[in-house]
């Protein structure tokens, strides 16, 4: 597994700055990038069959990762 698509500066590369400031400044910011950075693991592990899931299983990795990332674009918007 070399490359995870769907890391967080891939994602927001205008953010890119702001990402690495909050990383090492902002606890709650650190948990949410946490956070999303396992679950896009856990999809990216399902979707190249690595650790295969049933697909509702897998739909709900998705869901869960999209709802993050939502709350991680507002968080990086508004600080």
């Amino acid at each position: 597994m070399s490359n995870t698509p769907h890391e967080l500066h891939e994602e927001f590369p205008e953010f890119g700055e702001k990402i690495h400031a909050l990383k090492v400044s902002d606890q709650h910011f650190v948990k949410m990038a946490e956070e999303y950075h396992e679950l896009n693991g856990k999809v990216h592990r399902a979707e190249t069959n690595v650790e295969p899931r049933e697909e509702l299983s897998e739909m709900d990795l998705r869901k869960r990762r999209a709802a993050l990332k939502d709350e991680i674009y507002a968080y990086l918007k508004a600080n």
